[in-house]
């Protein structure tokens, strides 16, 4: 891949830096509720332009990007936010817990050049052109790239990595806390650092961890401006936004995401699933022998693609895992072994679109969260018969899909935790 540093606009923030009430996490992630929480806290929180509309998911008013647009020119205008007078790259980390754990993990913030997805810059997921049509018009309007991609890379001899870090000393260029994560940037313009890190990464790709929507929007917008003449191959908005870590980095974590199935006859009860799915061995277990404060360390126990299967009587837990990956072969014909071995996989192609559809009923729907003990709550709760815990869906796994071309099951990752919005903002300097 092809980096390039940027001359950032950055929140002037507090005397020390402090950038807590301003910044957000990723707009696609936020409701509207949680937009009006975030502005009655700091009405200059990034969210009064990165989500000019609610929700996300499809173009909004024309005069909803204006008014985004507006607000961001008047906080430049006012110096709410001050722009770097040289290009860097951004050192940037964030400390976070998880099941017990502190993690750190160390991004840099930097342009990538655009190019077709599948060599330099690889994908795993699908894309839908409504919410691309949203981020196009947020483009267009503000001239700004808000909220950077989500990319993790290989460094095995660590020269990117340990020339960027070596140089983020010191006291942070900012700093903030967003819910539980404390977030910290450096500012690195040494045109040294600089060199170095762009010839490690040359002939490095980058794998899409998260963003999607936003690169390939950020790739059609410029293709379309170079077609029309309005800028070279060389220009800014050539480079799109990345948050790039290796992929070695103890802090890149993912989590399950874990299925609540919702809308399933009375008469399901997971013993009788467990009599249906022939291709599974079961075991039960007892809620009080789980930590459901991280699934997959006992899961993993009971081998890849064992997943954990809650009915609405709490006490009920069997753990199921595919005696027979000839059953995947069959199911899935036209994907790849590495796609047929996820257990995300094996859920959905055997179990929920194949052996429960006894119980289906038209109100039928799948709540997802990366949260165990929310699976637990709603079994518990007897408000769904259902609940299904997974394992951590391994890096190695989504790089081998990737490189084949193919695209990852619905919600088969979650990044933990999710990059904050408005640490900086690159320019398209159109």
């Amino acid at each position: 891949m092809e980096i390039r540093p940027f001359c950032g606009w950055r929140y002037r923030g507090s005397a020390e830096g402090d950038v807590s009430a301003l910044i957000a996490p990723p707009y696609d992630v936020l409701t509207g509720d949680d937009k009006a929480a975030l502005l009655a806290g700091n009405s200059q929180n990034i969210v009064a332009v990165d989500l000019p509309h609610v929700p996300p998911k499809e173009v909004g008013p024309e005069s909803a990007y204006r008014q985004a647009a507006d607000t961001l020119n008047r906080w430049k205008a006012e110096g709410v936010m001050v722009r770097d007078d040289k290009p860097c790259l951004y050192a940037y980390q964030q400390t976070f817990h998880w099941a017990g754990r502190t993690y750190q993990r160390r991004a840099m913030l930097c342009g990538v050049r655009a190019t077709e997805l599948g060599k330099d810059v690889i994908p795993h997921e699908h894309t839908f052109d409504g919410p691309k049509a949203d981020r196009l018009k947020l483009s267009e309007h503000t001239g700004m790239q808000l909220s950077p991609v989500f990319g993790f890379y290989r460094d095995p001899a660590g020269h990117a990595t340990d020339a960027l870090w070596s140089a983020a000393r010191g006291v942070p260029t900012l700093h903030g806390w967003l819910k539980d994560v404390e977030e910290k940037l450096w500012a690195i313009s040494d045109p040294a650092v600089i060199s170095a890190v762009a010839s490690a990464l040359r002939e490095t790709p980058v794998y899409i961890a998260d963003g999607h929507h936003r690169y390939t929007t950020a790739m059609n917008f410029a293709r379309r401006l170079r077609e029309s003449g309005r800028i070279d191959a060389n220009h800014e908005a050539n480079f799109v936004l990345f948050a790039l870590v290796e992929h070695t980095d103890p802090g890149l974590l993912i989590l399950p995401t874990h299925r609540i199935v919702h809308g399933l006859k009375k008469t399901f009860a997971v013993h009788r699933l467990a009599d249906a799915a022939k291709e599974f061995s079961w075991r039960r277990c007892s809620v009080e022998e789980l930590d459901w404060r991280d699934t997959s360390g006992w899961l993993r126990k009971y081998g890849p693609g064992a997943m954990a299967m809650l009915g609405a009587d709490p006490a009920e837990v069997w753990i199921a895992r595919l005696k027979d990956p000839a059953a995947m072969t069959a199911a899935a014909p036209d994907q790849n072994d590495a796609w047929r071995a996820l257990d995300v996989a094996i859920l959905h192609k055997l179990v929920i679109d194949r052996d429960i559809e006894r119980w289906r009923t038209p109100e039928l729907f799948i709540e997802y969260t990366p949260d165990a003990g929310n699976v637990l709550a709603a079994c518990r709760s007897g408000r769904v018969q259902l609940g299904v815990c997974l394992q951590s869906t391994p890096l190695e796994a989504v790089e081998t899909i990737a490189d084949t071309g193919a695209a990852m099951p619905h919600k088969s990752t979650y990044f933990y935790p999710k990059l904050a919005t408005g640490m900086v903002l690159k320019p398209l300097d159109l």
